[in-house]
């Protein structure tokens, strides 16, 4: 199922006004796509909570156990901010680790969502 046809079938869902229906689509499709991202970093300790998506197209979102990372992907690199902190650039093994968690992200989303 294609993204579009998945948001047609969404938005075939009550709301009172177009945005509104928007939002919840767009709220549906991220918490469908976590569910996917949650599972690329192995398993989840019973009690704990973990999430990982693509909030935007430059943003990608880590929550774990309460923490926020947020990632986002610039022209001059891919800055982290954790909680309300500084962004800080990340380098080497770290960028590494990131740049693969989101090709197996995409991949999970693609062939097991956007069909």
């Amino acid at each position: 199922m294609s993204k579009l046809n998945l948001k047609e079938r969404l938005l075939g869902r009550s709301a009172p006004n177009k945005d509104d229906r928007r939002k919840a689509v767009e709220r549906d499709l991220i918490n469908a796509e976590s569910a996917l991202g949650r599972t690329i970093f192995g398993q989840i300790t019973p009690g704990h909570t973990r999430e990982f998506f693509c909030l935007k197209r430059n943003v990608w979102i880590w929550h774990e156990d309460g923490v926020t990372v947020r990632y986002e992907v610039r022209e001059n690199g891919v800055f982290k901010q954790i909680g309300k902190g500084n962004y800080n650039k990340i380098t080497g093994v770290e960028l590494e680790n990131f740049r693969n968690a989101t090709k197996a992200y995409l991949k999970l989303v693609r062939t097991n969502l956007y069909k």
